[in-house]
């Protein structure tokens, strides 16, 4: 039943669990997005493997396969009294991945390339040989330099289609809101892309790139908000960590449970590789999405299933954040959908804790990433740490298996923040760790 106005959000870390959780709607499901569909996305990825080692020679030493390492976090093991009681922890590096630095060159490249296969099958570009490697040919690029591919962003969408449209010889354009970072622009203009600046939020840029494609039959608009190849392309994950575990000897069932915590902005990349976590493994995973404090429009469509759209404003909040990947005002319906059944709980966190638990990472692990990717460390904290957390353990019947548990968090971008701009975000994080009342090692996991 509607309420007069929507539930109001507090501008303070908190964890929401969602009570739906397992509850599969009957409706619409030849509708909804498959298992079988990530498979034939993973297959495309395969085909184009050759073809991506021949445009970004980075890929070489992986085989054109893009991936992120899962890297052990020991260091985070032995904080705040925790003592190995809650498992091993690990980290799912995608702020390393190769040519857009993020988790977005997941479904991004994905999607620039399903819409260059059906591009190059239309006009006979692809023969029975299926060598890919056709697609960087003249005549090929002659075909895509007919098509504009465009999209709306805040930054690391951005790079990877515009990045990858601009390889293949697509007219490339990338429609940025105000939250996007200086140095993202410039990157994408090295690139050959074409940047539309705007004074207005991640929807109005959304919006506005959807419209001018609308009217240009030459034009492929990639909707952040409602694409299913995007999604696939992040679901395709987690046939990979699947594997990556398998290799690290780290069984997952009921009694080895694994916990994945994501940062989220408009949903879709935690959605798809939740959505992929979800077929493999079950009830055995639970994913967490992290979204900022001012800005968690995931969680103000979960409370408010009966308000289609509801924004952040519309709870009270401002959608201010230096975490510019997560300043997203409303959710990808998409996304809400998919996660209604599968999605553990969403937690908040803030500004200042995104910064102190990049410098940690960096000062103990000595890895790198953007404060957005940061946000998966509050993750932990929430679930380890916070009343609502311990509830959730133990209405799944987790606490008796948690020294057996393993966490992953899902650093999401930051490998080509450049140095200046990084060494800020340490002083402020370095700054943020001084000021606490109470010295620890790591801001990170609070086991009050």
């Amino acid at each position: 039943m509607r309420t007069d106005g929507p539930q109001q959000i507090m501008k303070l870390p908190q964890l929401w669990l969602n009570q739906d959780i397992n509850v599969y709607p009957d409706a619409d499901s030849d509708a909804r997005i498959t298992i079988s569909n990530v498979k034939e996305a993973e297959l495309r990825l395969a085909r184009f493997a050759p073809l991506l080692m021949e445009l970004f020679p980075e890929l070489v030493a992986s085989q054109g396969i893009i991936e992120s390492e899962l890297i052990e976090l020991p260091s985070i093991a032995g904080i705040d009294n925790i003592n190995g009681r809650y498992g091993k922890f690990w980290d799912k590096a995608d702020h390393a991945l190769p040519i857009a630095g993020s988790i977005k060159a997941r479904g991004g490249i994905h999607e620039v390339l399903e819409f260059a296969e059906s591009l190059a099958r239309r006009h006979g570009l692809l023969d029975s040989s299926n060598d890919y490697c056709q697609l960087s040919s003249s005549t090929s690029r002659s075909l895509f330099s007919q098509y504009e591919v465009s999209v709306g962003s805040t930054g690391n969408l951005g790079l990877s289609i515009g990045i990858m449209s601009a390889a293949l010889g697509f007219r490339a354009t990338v429609h940025m809101s105000a939250e996007a970072k200086q140095w993202k622009k410039d990157r994408l203009r090295r690139h050959g892309v074409t940047v539309v600046e705007y004074s207005g939020d991640y929807a109005q840029a959304v919006e506005a790139g959807r419209q001018r494609a609308s009217a240009d039959p030459h034009s492929y608009f990639v909707d952040d908000e409602q694409s299913h190849s995007l999604f696939m392309g992040y679901a395709v994950a987690a046939f990979r960590l699947q594997a990556q575990l398998k290799s690290a000897n780290v069984k997952v069932d009921a009694e080895h449970p694994l916990f994945v915590y994501l940062p989220c902005g408009v949903g879709g990349a935690p959605a798809g590789v939740t959505f992929g976590l979800k077929h493999i493994f079950g009830k055995a995973v639970h994913c967490f999405f992290v979204e900022p404090t001012t800005s968690p429009c995931f969680l103000a469509q979960m409370q408010n299933p009966d308000r289609p759209g509801i924004t952040v404003y519309d709870v009270g909040l401002d959608n201010v954040t230096e975490a510019d990947g997560l300043a997203v005002p409303a959710a990808s319906a998409l996304a809400i959908k998919e996660m209604r059944p599968l999605l553990s709980g969403i937690a908040t966190t803030a500004d200042d804790t995104l910064f102190a638990d990049l410098a940690w990472l960096h000062d103990q692990e000595n890895i790198r990433i953007e404060p957005s990717a940061a946000a998966a460390f509050s993750g932990p904290r929430m679930v380890l740490g916070s009343e609502a957390g311990r509830s959730y353990l133990s209405q799944q019947g987790l606490l008796p298996h948690m020294q057996q548990a393993n966490h992953i968090v899902w650093t999401t971008g930051g490998l080509f923040v450049p140095d200046d701009e990084y060494a800020g975000f340490l002083d402020r994080g370095r700054s943020v760790i001084r000021k606490q009342a109470k010295p620890q090692a790591h801001p990170g996991v609070n086991n009050s």
